[in-house]
């Protein structure tokens, strides 16, 4: 057992434990967050469903943001251009950011080039397009490709540096992690402004 104490000791380097001194199990059966295991299910079952419904739940974001400013008699656009904080992205960029790491994701584990995606999204249409190209684009990719990236070897721009990665670092570590922080982020910034969202329907994208 930890000792009560435990829970308000000086943690030093990433997710270490404070466990007691005659504690029965030995520092190599306790589990590095870090360490790599093999997937029991695959690479492309844990990416490429999970963007797609996520998109399509953006799309009922993007929906009921434009039905609730019209019933509040004012233009979806402010809606689009809210923000959660000043220095923070708009709604609209943060739909953007959602579908950027859905098909760049899907497109780096898979080996292939970036598809051309449009890049407007200030209106409802603009953001319904963009989303609809990247489901496109990510349903057309080969699953086989996506799970052959797990151990490829993946360099990408990262503000005015690169990193690279291997595609199951890159997934766990980058994508996958960002594609679910742009998606919250849109849906706190309707929810913030008075919309009417669902977890269930609009942030999960139903079953």
């Amino acid at each position: 057992m930890l000792r009560p104490e435990a829970a308000t000791c000086a943690f030093s380097g990433l997710f270490r434990a404070c466990f007691r001194p005659d504690h029965d199990r030995k520092k190599s059966e306790i589990i590095s967050p870090f360490k790599v295991f093999p997937m029991s299910f695959s690479l492309y079952q844990a990416s490429v469903p999970v963007y797609r419904k996520l998109l399509v739940a953006q799309v009922n974001l993007i929906e009921k943001a434009v039905a609730n400013a019209e019933a509040r008699n004012f233009a979806p656009e402010i809606l689009f251009t809210a923000r959660l904080q000043p220095d923070m992205w708009s709604f609209s960029e943060q739909v953007k950011a959602t579908t950027n790491h859905a098909f760049r994701g899907t497109a780096r584990l898979a080996g292939l080039e970036l598809p051309d995606i449009p890049e407007a999204v200030g209106t409802e249409a603009e953001m319904k397009s963009r989303i609809a190209a990247t489901v496109a684009f990510i349903e057309s990719v080969d699953p086989g490709a996506v799970n052959a990236g797990y151990d490829r070897v993946i360099t990408f721009p990262i503000g005015a540096e690169s990193l690279t990665l291997t595609g199951v670092q890159y997934f766990q570590g980058f994508t996958l992690p960002n594609i679910f922080f742009h998606h919250t982020t849109a849906f706190n910034i309707l929810r913030l402004n008075g919309v009417p969202t669902s977890k269930l329907d609009d942030f999960i994208g139903g079953f």
